[in-house]
């Protein structure tokens, strides 16, 4: 079967001020996500499958698939606070008044029962390049495929000059993945790039370092033992205020407990996103720099 594409498109986009998934970006409307769905088609993927919440569903079918049409085959799957919680957790997060849904990997279970072949996860507000998609989608359609990949950017070039971001930090021992942590509020000051911990302790950077840009590949059954890896936090973080449950750590959980190997499949790829509103203008310059280029079409869907 060819590889399915999973687009994680449920969250608000707080820093951003909006619904960053569904912005349009490029001449004839389109949004990021539209350029990705279009190279994964370039790439061998047979069917997308897009992760929203149920209350956007409206806007989400107006902005973008009544554009797409049958271009691509798709599916929808639904991310909300109280999918897929145990009972206790699930009435405690009532009773405090959460609604944020618990994160990356919580969504792409969400989705589980939509997918039945090797797939791809990635952000709907990011920018990954042809290439990327390219190595991904040939590495996801070999046959009996057990491991995972992972397409990792340089930290250097996907920061923001709005604000701090979180990327997941990687520990690479060619050609696998050996770990990769999540870090939140990282920049760049006086050329030096860093992290700030919660307990405001500086850690220091370099501008080379590989991080995820939630660009991962799976095999199918990876998603059992990702189910179980959230069953965990959901016992042992679910009652914090803003837990959130990250793709990124479900596979350092994967490959510390020997259930998964990850890849690393380098692309000479671009990154680029919609962090804060402010990098709306610069994507946008960089979709219509791309199109002039000749490497998408004036218009994407027909």
């Amino acid at each position: 079967m060819k590889p399915i594409l999973v687009i994680l498109a449920a969250g608000m986009g707080s820093r951003y001020g909006g619904l960053k998934q569904i912005d349009r970006i490029g001449n004839n409307g389109e949004v990021l996500l539209d350029y990705s769905v279009y190279d994964a088609l370039q790439s061998g993927f047979g069917k997308v499958v897009f992760i929203i919440r149920r209350d956007i569903e409206g806007d989400f079918k107006e902005i973008v698939l009544s554009r797409m049409g049958s271009s691509m085959p798709y599916e929808l799957a639904y991310q909300e606070l109280d999918s897929l919680l145990p009972p206790d957790l699930k009435e405690y997060a009532a009773k405090t008044g959460r609604t944020k849904p618990w994160g990356t990997a919580h969504a792409l279970l969400c989705a589980a029962p939509l997918i039945d072949a090797p797939f791809a996860v990635i952000n709907a507000d990011d920018f990954y390049g042809r290439e990327a998609f390219g190595v991904m989608g040939a590495c996801l359609s070999a046959p009996d495929l057990k491991e995972g990949a992972i397409v990792p950017y340089k930290l250097e070039k996907t920061l923001s000059p709005k604000g701090t971001v979180t990327r997941g930090v990687c520990v690479v021992k060619d050609p696998y993945l050996v770990s990769v942590d999540e870090l939140k509020s990282i920049e760049k000051r006086e050329g030096v790039i860093f992290n700030t911990g919660a307990d405001g302790t500086r850690r220091e950077l370099a501008a080379d370092t590989p991080v995820s840009m939630n660009f991962w590949g799976f095999p199918p059954a990876s998603l059992a033992p990702i189910g179980d890896f959230f069953a965990e936090f959901c016992e042992s973080s679910g009652r914090e205020p803003k837990s959130e449950c990250y793709i990124p750590l479900a596979a350092d959980w994967l490959i510390k407990k020997g259930y998964l190997k990850v890849k690393i499949l380098k692309a000479e790829s671009e990154w680029f996103g919609v962090t804060h509103r402010e990098d709306r203008e610069e994507a946008q310059r960089r979709m219509a720099e791309l199109t002039a280029a000749g490497v998408y079409p004036a218009r994407l869907w027909n």
